[in-house]
C-alpha cells in the first residue's frame, strides 16, 4: 500500500487508502480502522485510490465492519475503485457493507 492517512471531520473520521492492499500491509489498514472506530462513532474508508486488494485486505475491512456492528458504530466504504468494486461484487460483499 502506497499510503494510508486519515482525517477527522465533523461527520467522523475518513481513512484514505491508496495503492495495493495485500498481505504485506493489510495489518496496517486493520490497525488504523480499529483505532478510528474506537474513537469515532462513524468511520469512512475512502478506497478510490486502491489499485488492488487481496483477501487479507478484504478481511481487514470485514473485521472493521464486525467491530463497528458490535460497538454500535457506523462503518462506511466510500468511492471504491473499479478493481475494489469488482472484488466486492464477486464476493457479494457489496450487499454486506454500506458503500457510498
Amino acid at each position: 500500500m502506497e499510503n494510508i492517512s486519515f482525517k477527522n471531520t465533523t461527520d467522523g473520521c475518513t481513512i484514505y487508502a491508496a495503492g495495493d492492499i495485500d498481505l504485506s500491509n493489510s495489518h496496517e489498514l486493520r490497525k488504523t480502522i480499529l483505532a478510528a472506530l474506537k474513537s469515532n462513532d462513524t468511520v469512512f474508508v475512502d478506497l478510490s485510490g486502491v489499485n488492488y486488494i487481496d483477501s487479507s485486505g478484504i478481511a481487514s475491512l470485514v473485521e472493521g465492519l464486525q467491530f463497528s456492528k458490535s460497538n454500535s458504530k457506523k462503518f462506511i466504504l466510500s468511492k471504491p475503485s473499479a478493481q475494489v468494486t469488482a472484488i466486492m461484487e464477486l464476493a457479494r460483499l457489496d450487499q454486506v457493507f454500506t458503500i457510498i
